[in-house]
């Protein structure tokens, strides 16, 4: 009777996740109105992790992840384009309630941000599965322990197209 009742609620929170969430491209997942990132802690997005270096947006882009401490990770961004700084962002993946949020902040080259004082651009956990960790508008995929893609949405309702940004370590 009890490994009944396990496997209907497994389907049912299965079933839940999975009304949370809709393809917007592709590789990119946004979390419907209304309902609730899945449960999740920052170790479950540890292998995100390091110097990762790649080509994208016509220059050189460069992340380093720091690893989980304190219920979060961090991580600093950098475009160069022709031996120029475009821009720089500073993003964070943490703890919040039950679950995972990520924000970014955006500067640039000399460090004026790009957003108000006091605003970020958030991004709501809308699933893990193995090593993909799926935010609304941004998708971490870990291909070995030396590439990630991560894929960004750009755009606005109707017009959006993704972006994909190769790494290695």
């Amino acid at each position: 009777m009890k490994s009944t009742l396990k496997i209907i609620i497994s389907i049912l929170l299965t079933s839940l996740s999975v009304l949370a969430q809709s393809n917007v491209t592709e590789n990119i997942l946004r979390l419907d109105s209304n309902l609730s990132s899945p449960p999740a802690s920052i170790e479950d997005v540890s292998w995100i992790a390091g110097h990762w270096k790649g080509e994208a947006l016509g220059g050189i882009v460069e992340e380093v992840w720091t690893p989980p401490v304190g219920g979060s990770m961090m991580c600093a961004f950098k475009l160069v384009v022709d031996d120029t700084v475009k821009f720089y962002e500073l993003v964070v993946i943490y703890e919040e309630g039950n679950s995972l949020i990520l924000k970014l902040k955006h500067f640039h080259g000399d460090l004026k941000g790009w957003e108000e004082k006091d605003e970020t651009l958030d991004f709501s956990l809308v699933k893990l599965e193995g090593m993909k960790a799926y935010f609304d508008g941004f998708t971490f995929e870990l291909v070995n322990r030396n590439e990630m893609n991560i894929y960004v949405l750009f755009g606005s309702e109707g017009q959006y197209k993704e972006m994909k940004f190769s790494y290695k370590k």
